[in-house]
């Protein structure tokens, strides 16, 4: 989706009349068209945006179809139809706009079987009379182009997108665009939360988790002990800013151990990179790694982030194969096609996901202990699985403002690599780890309903918002990156870490915007759609659990160090990787002792109840979800939007929406009734027979219009 200010006005480009287009009326009306183009867009556009080519054109694959205008500017392609007008007060544009670099896939069609692939800077071949745009999104716009006189017109506009693309890639980079809107407020604007960029907002988020034991280091306040990390971040209070930047010192790309979530009875959650082994720690470094893994706590578990989880080679793999399956034109037959989803491999890293954050979240739950998320480079796995657990526990992420909160600190300021990650760049290094995130929260939507207080619609604003440059949020891999191109910090010099990238260049952004922003894009009456209707607060976020240690919580052993691995706990004699014998953070997980998998449950072990007494109780605001089997399911609305006809009776959001439905079904079953011999609903129906589709339509339409009243 794309959304544009009030007040900024198009250049528009002159497109080239051919010499044979048809009798002065012709050209009449094509100026005509062509200035009520320009009035209409200038209501509502983006600074800077220029018109390259339009053709009149049908949208197809909608019913009715739409005729309107296909138009294509230097930074997105956009269909307008007939009559609709870009509303000054509505930030939010259209649901027909594409970025450039969100356009995965160009067709021009001709006729019933000549279709080109067109790619960035190669030749059209024919004049087409339809072009189809798939968004990396899972979107597709597919437009038949007018006849009589304005195949050039087509031919154009088709042309147009393929150069845009070409020039938007080599560009590689977006510096991202500032919303005029915002521009016209007087004043700063006040971030809908807190950024995470000055020790203030790190000092009140750990008061807010009553994390009394750490306190915020400044020890990377100029970034030169990495990069990737932010500014600020929480070590134990004990240990000094020069031993931070030491132990730092011995991990990978300087990504050292540091709080990610203080649990409310007393276990912290940690999270870091892989140990850099061909440093040489004195035993005072030795030490202090030792003591920052610990936490001032005895027992301590180390938690391998990939293990039993995807490559991020398999996480992209996987994402292309459910994409190319999602879309309306895929080659898996109909009655093949839960077999060829099955096979994307998709669902099942949904699962793996969900299993291991459940896991990880009884061990925070079930004692007092220091519980360590490593991966090499802290930066995929570990905020992906740190988020999930954060939901699964702590009632107050569930929120809103929460959930918003929690992607802000664990993805955003922690370092993901945003740009790389969703291909922007076009690098090698390209998964989609954090719309597998996305993808894991809606899963637990579905089982947990009343529990949180965002909808599905907040969660595919999210979604979308991720590949469109509009602000600093997703637009960077480093808050380094943020930071120099926002003007944060000129009066230093920072010290790059080896390996990363140079700041991007570009216009620089309102550094006080971000995606959180929502009141910039989307009208109240969508942002309304974001809340949860069924959300139930029980909990109070403040007050779901005592300070004090509960009952549940039980110290662990003295000086005990864990490994956990394959659902199953292993004790290890040490915790670096410069002593006698190696440990988890020193050597690849694959080297290491595999228990076999334990027939009980991580929360039977963990709460030491025998297996016959059934399911443990749980701790209060604690969820555990289900991964087996069906309980993982497809994302129809978000993966199937290629697919208008699979949306229909999917729950829609208002009232007026689910009227809509059932007129819909109510018109499809008048299509199918004549079929239906009268005998068929006469005869006695044995329990074993099954119910043909127009039973199944009657029985839904009996419950939405018991439903709706």
């Amino acid at each position: 989706m794309w959304w544009g200010g009030r007040g900024q006005s198009f250049n528009i480009a002159p497109q080239k009349a051919e010499p044979d287009m048809g009798s002065a009326q012709r050209t009449g009306m094509l100026e005509s068209r062509s200035c009520q183009l320009g009035r209409q867009l200038a209501t509502g556009c983006l600074p800077g945006e220029q018109i390259l080519a339009w053709a009149p054109g049908v949208r197809k694959g909608l019913e009715p179809e739409l005729p309107g205008t296909l138009i294509c500017t230097n930074l997105r392609v956009t269909f307008q139809p007939c009559g609709w007008q870009r509303s000054q007060e509505t930030p939010l544009s259209s649901e027909y706009d594409f970025v450039l670099v969100n356009i995965g896939r160009l067709e021009a069609v001709s006729g019933l079987s000549r279709v080109q692939l067109l790619r960035p800077g190669s030749p059209l071949k024919f004049i087409p009379e339809e072009i189809l745009i798939h968004g990396r999104d899972f979107r597709l716009l597919r437009v038949a182009f007018e006849a009589g006189g304005l195949e050039p017109q087509a031919f154009q506009v088709t042309m147009a997108i393929v150069r845009a693309r070409a020039q938007s890639s080599q560009a590689q980079q977006y510096a991202g665009i500032s919303l005029s809107k915002a521009g016209q407020s007087s004043g700063s604007r006040k971030p809908p939360i807190p950024l995470l960029e000055t020790s203030e907002d790190w000092e009140t988020e750990r008061k807010k988790q009553g994390a009394k034991g750490w306190r915020v280091s400044t020890v990377n306040e100029r970034f030169d002990v990495a990069t990737s990390l932010p500014r600020y971040f929480w070590v134990p209070k004990r240990t000094l800013d020069s031993e931070v930047r030491r132990t730092f010192g011995h991990f990978r790309q300087g990504r050292g151990p540091r709080l990610s979530w203080h649990h409310p009875g007393g276990s912290d959650l940690l999270r870091c990179g892989g140990f850099y082994t061909a440093s040489d720690p004195n035993k005072e470094d030795i030490r202090a790694v030792e003591s920052m893994l610990q936490a001032g706590h005895s027992d301590v578990v180390l938690v391998d982030a990939v293990d039993e989880l995807p490559s991020l080679t398999d996480v992209q793999l996987a994402h292309l194969k459910l994409r190319a399956l999602c879309l309306p034109d895929s080659s898996a037959a109909e009655e093949k096609w839960l077999s060829a989803l099955e096979g994307t491999r998709w669902l099942d890293y949904v699962r793996s996901c969900l299993r291991k954050a459940s896991d990880i979240s009884v061990l925070v739950t079930s004692r007092v202990r220091s519980v360590v998320l490593q991966e090499r480079s802290d930066r995929d796995f570990n905020g992906l699985l740190s988020s999930l657990v954060q939901l699964l526990s702590a009632p107050g992420a569930r929120t809103l403002l929460g959930f918003q909160s929690l992607v802000q600190r664990e993805w955003v300021a922690a370092g993901h690599p945003f740009l790389t990650r969703l291909g922007v760049t076009g690098a090698s290094e390209e998964a989609p780890v954090f719309l597998l995130f996305l993808d894991c929260v809606w899963q637990l939507l579905q089982q947990f309903p009343a529990e949180f207080e965002f909808s599905e619609f907040f969660l595919l604003a999210l979604h979308d918002s991720a590949r469109v440059p509009d602000t600093l949020t997703f637009l960077r891999n480093t808050p380094w990156e943020r930071g120099k191109q926002s003007g944060q910090f000129n009066s230093y010099t920072q010290i790059c870490t080896p390996g990363y990238s140079q700041p991007l260049a570009g216009n620089s952004l309102n550094p006080q915007l971000s995606v959180w922003d929502w009141d910039l894009r989307y009208s109240s009456e969508q942002i309304l759609q974001f809340h949860n209707p069924g959300y139930d607060p029980e909990y109070c976020p403040d007050s779901w659990l005592p300070r004090q240690q509960p009952s549940f919580l039980v110290p662990g052993p003295p000086s005990s160090v864990w490994l956990f691995s394959r659902g199953a706990l292993t004790p290890l004699n040490q915790l670096c990787p410069w002593r006698d014998s190696p440990s988890l953070l020193g050597v690849s997980s694959r080297w290491l002792p595999r228990p076999a998998i334990s027939s009980e449950s991580l929360a039977d072990q963990e709460w030491g109840l025998p297996s016959h007494w059934g399911a443990c109780p749980l701790p209060p605001g604690l969820l555990l979800p289900g991964y087996l089997g069906p309980q993982i399911r497809l994302w129809r609305r978000c993966y199937l939007r290629g697919r208008p006809e699979v949306q229909k009776g999917l729950s829609a959001p208002t009232i007026s929406g689910l009227q809509d439905e059932l007129s819909h079904l109510q018109e499809l079953l008048r299509k199918w009734t004549p079929r239906a011999s009268p005998e068929d609903h006469s005869k006695k129906r044995d329990s074993h027979t099954i119910l043909n589709p127009i039973e199944i339509a009657v029985f839904f339409m009996g419950l939405a219009e018991g439903g709706l009243g």
